[in-house]
């Protein structure tokens, strides 16, 4: 185990030998926890060095998979990432623990420095999803395929369409 205990979350979400070799997602996921903990180092020459090859690295990632993690977004632990490829987040979003992306996802704002979204723990978004603005996903929430979320989504709600409606709820207490 590493030092790190949210890449760790990563890993185990991945469930297989050889990660690297089989899924070019987790190279994002593994640069994007890079560029946190360097952001947790103190100043100095060698933060500056790492952050030279980080910059590098976030930009052969973006480039070569599709997959825009920025260091500023706060990821929880466990993150997975099927189907890599156009996935793109805002700088400030956030996002809880355990949740699930898919191709071609995109959550962000909907004006330059307008509001990002915020997405609680558990929540899977489905193919080419895309959640804009002050929008609050609650934990355990679903986002369809090709949905557009505009609007916030209960607690273990699903939500699909263009704009997206709640098309079914679970009750949390039997997810538990």
């Amino acid at each position: 185990m590493s030092r790190d205990p949210d890449w760790d979350a990563d890993l185990l979400r991945y469930n297989m030998r050889r990660p690297f070799l089989k899924e070019q997602s987790i190279w994002a996921i593994w640069v994007y926890r890079w560029g946190r903990r360097i952001e947790a180092r103190p100043p100095g020459l060698s933060r500056k060095i790492q952050n030279a090859f980080y910059w590098i690295a976030f930009r052969f990632v973006e480039t070569a998979f599709g997959i825009s993690l920025p260091r500023t977004a706060r990821i929880g632990p466990g993150l997975r990432i099927w189907h890599f490829g156009n996935i793109f987040l805002h700088g400030d979003v956030v996002i809880g623990s355990g949740c699930t992306l898919r191709q071609g996802v995109t959550i962000g704002n909907r004006r330059e420095g307008g509001p990002v979204p915020v997405i609680g723990d558990g929540v899977e978004f489905g193919a080419y999803a895309q959640v804009f603005g002050a929008v609050h996903i609650g934990d355990g929430g679903k986002v369809g395929a090709m949905s557009v979320v505009l609007d916030d989504v209960p607690p273990g709600a699903t939500a699909v369409g263009a704009p997206a409606r709640i098309v079914a709820r679970e009750a949390l207490a039997l997810r538990n």
